[in-house]
């Protein structure tokens, strides 16, 4: 793997000579700028507790999750694999033993907290020979071109400050016939579920994120992000407008997970 520094170099000088504008942080308005150091403040602070929360959150239901978008990636031996917002690597370990020993495994994370603390727990599961580790930012991903038969991003996307950037830097290094799988919190299906849900995610989650985490905030942000994220349809026509053909998505836990999959042809 050769790892391109220009585009991340090019990124950071086209990003501080950019005008100033704003985005979205959950439901606050903040300068596009500062945007992924408040998410990095996030993850930092929950990093040692992500996967008990990810636990208590889902009561487990997020193995399933993953497990079916690893259904869906179609990866094999000799495979090259990038896992980005890889977190603390549930999908990175099960690529690493679908491509083998002659495969490759990037682990991808803009955060240094939640690389570091991925890093620990995979080398302590013993999965650690063909898995790499790159702190990037998807907006400017610093590999070559056409470089990986599959892509994964599992409930980071919603966390990027430019989705459309990211998407067409993910397009650009995705070999031609590989495909992109984008794991996200979504929008249900049902009024019902839908309003059951809220009263969960803004009235309960963050209590639990302050018993268990030591810290609301994030969790509320969380519940924010989420429903800033754009629902099943505007992200597949974002997939199909960074490039991407046979764009689909599946819903899960009656939409409130889906995972779109989008091929390079």
């Amino acid at each position: 793997m050769t790892v391109n520094t220009t585009d991340s170099g090019a990124a950071s000088k086209a990003s501080s000579t950019a005008p100033q504008d704003t985005t979205h942080f959950g439901y606050r308005q903040v300068a596009t700028e500062e945007k992924a150091s408040l998410v990095g403040e996030v993850f930092t602070s929950v990093a040692s507790r992500y996967d008990i929360m990810n636990d208590l959150m889902s009561a487990g239901v997020h193995r399933l999750w993953k497990r079916f978008t690893i259904e869906l990636s179609a990866v094999r031996p000799g495979h090259r694999v990038l896992d980005l917002a890889g977190g603390t690597g549930d999908l990175a370990s099960k690529f690493s033993r679908l491509v083998g020993p002659e495969g490759e495994v990037i682990l991808s994370d803009i955060n240094a907290s939640m690389l570091s603390t991925g890093r620990d727990k995979q080398t302590d599961n013993g999965n650690c020979g063909n898995i790499q580790y790159v702190q990037g930012d998807a907006q400017y991903l610093p590999f070559d071109d056409n470089y990986f038969d599959c892509i994964t991003i599992g409930f980071g996307l919603r966390n990027v400050t430019d989705k459309d950037r990211a998407l067409r830097s993910m397009f650009r290094v995705l070999k031609p016939g590989g495909r992109l799988l984008v794991l996200e919190f979504s929008k249900p299906s049902n009024p019902l579920l839908s309003k059951i849900y809220d009263t969960y995610s803004f009235k309960i989650l963050p209590k639990i994120g302050k018993l268990i985490a030591q810290d609301e905030d994030s969790y509320r942000y969380l519940a924010e992000s989420i429903r800033m994220h754009p629902d099943q349809e505007t992200l597949k026509g974002m997939l199909e407008d960074a490039g991407f053909a046979d764009c689909e998505y599946h819903n899960m836990t009656g939409g409130i997970v889906a995972v779109h999959k989008g091929l390079k042809l």
